[in-house]
């Protein structure tokens, strides 16, 4: 099989999803790999390392999509890469698709095989991790007087009190940014909608943190106390309110930080929108907001490497043993599966886009098999079954 590694041209995107070690181990399982010149660069992994490691760099994307059995990169196929893939092609990135039912339509209309990365990882995204550490950091930054935030240090000076930091969900991102956090020094109420994991992070931190249980009653409550708050919470996407909004705002100084590290478009912040890197921060009601959809992009080098540690055992089931055969295996690789050959195979989306869709253990013909088990991505549910006449 022939494993393209692409180079991702989302605005501000500097990662890459596999490096020169991860290719040479494809390589050694022995497959053909291409990388489309550039793509590591941004990342430390210049091309020589990619040629060395056994790759064949190719200059132009066209070429690499129209050469490549299983294309690979970071972030959703963009606007100007929805005419590529063709049929049976299989591609993995971060789709994302129930927030994006054009791409979605073009992936269907290629007949090609997509699997969204965000489903895949048994243990959570690096990203994800990356993304609480890193979006926790950037929050400090927009708290300094110089990016208009009130200008308090994290962990205090004597005789003057550290920051109050509100995290929404406890996860692997919320989890992320209160390690760093605690770590500087500041006063941290996480919130969760999860007693158990609440339970767990008191114990963990020995009861130095607080913890609440998530509603907007309680964000309410301690708004008007609260520094900066990092929204990590994956909002179900059906839903049309919010847990802090516009109004919520005033009740906190001037100055103060909302980073929305989840940045769903809809949201849990009603006040949130997409930002890039070059042009990060705005002003909503007092509070300065940062909205970054790519944080992990900022600290490519780590992040890539993480990534492909994470992806090489996946990428390897796929190409040693067929997509099928790895969704028996993997029940993680069989609930990211997207579109199969023109299905929807993708239950969130299906739910949110009202797109009927096939169950990917039903298209791919293992359902009488014993499969790997996975728990469902998220709690969108959706009954718009299609009938598979493609096997």
């Amino acid at each position: 099989m022939v494993f393209g590694v692409l180079k991702d041209i989302k605005t501000g995107e500097n990662r890459v999803i596999c490096t020169p070690l991860e290719i040479a181990s494809i390589k050694a399982a022995g497959h053909e790999v291409l990388v489309q010149a550039g793509a590591g660069a941004g990342s430390g992994f210049p091309d020589e390392k990619y040629a060395a490691a056994g790759a064949e760099i190719v200059q132009d994307a066209a070429e690499m999509w129209a050469r490549c059995d299983f294309l690979a990169k970071v972030k959703e196929i963009e606007p100007s890469e929805f005419g590529l893939p063709r049929e049976g092609q299989m591609i993995y990135c971060c789709i994302h698709p129930a927030a994006h039912p054009e791409e979605v339509d073009a992936l269907l209309q290629s007949g090609c095989i997509a699997l969204t990365a965000e489903d895949s990882h048994r243990c959570g995204s690096p990203n994800c991790e990356a993304a609480g550490k890193q979006g926790a950091l950037f929050g400090l930054e927009s708290m300094l007087t110089i990016n208009g935030g009130k200008g308090k240090f994290v962990g205090g000076f004597a005789g003057a009190p550290g920051m109050n930091v509100l995290i929404l969900g406890g996860g692997v991102v919320g989890q992320g940014a209160l390690s760093v956090l605690y770590a500087l020094g500041a006063n941290v109420t996480v919130m969760d909608i999860n007693m158990g994991l609440l339970r767990q992070l008191a114990d963990r931190y020995q009861s130095h943190i607080d913890t609440m249980y998530c509603t907007r009653e309680n964000i309410a409550s301690v708004l008007p106390k609260t520094d900066m708050v990092v929204n990590c919470v994956r909002w179900p996407k059906q839903r049309t309110d919010f847990l802090i909004t516009k109004e919520m705002l005033k009740t906190m100084e001037p100055g103060s930080v909302l980073v929305d590290i989840s940045n769903d478009d809809p949201g849990a912040i009603e006040s949130s929108h997409e930002t890039h890197h070059d042009n990060p921060r705005y002003v909503v009601n007092g509070v300065v907001h940062y909205c970054v959809s790519n944080i992990p992009g900022a600290v490519a080098h780590s992040t890539s490497v993480a990534l492909g540690a994470e992806t090489l055992p996946l990428f390897l089931n796929i190409l040693n043993n067929g997509l099928e055969e790895a969704c028996v295996r993997d029940g993680f690789i069989r609930r990211s599966l997207t579109c199969y050959r023109g299905y929807l195979t993708h239950e969130e989306t299906s739910g949110i886009q009202k797109k009927p869709w096939i169950r990917p253990e039903d298209i791919l013909g293992i359902a009488g098999r014993e499969l790997d088990p996975a728990p469902p991505a998220t709690t969108t549910r959706s009954d718009l079954f299609l009938e598979c006449c493609c096997r």
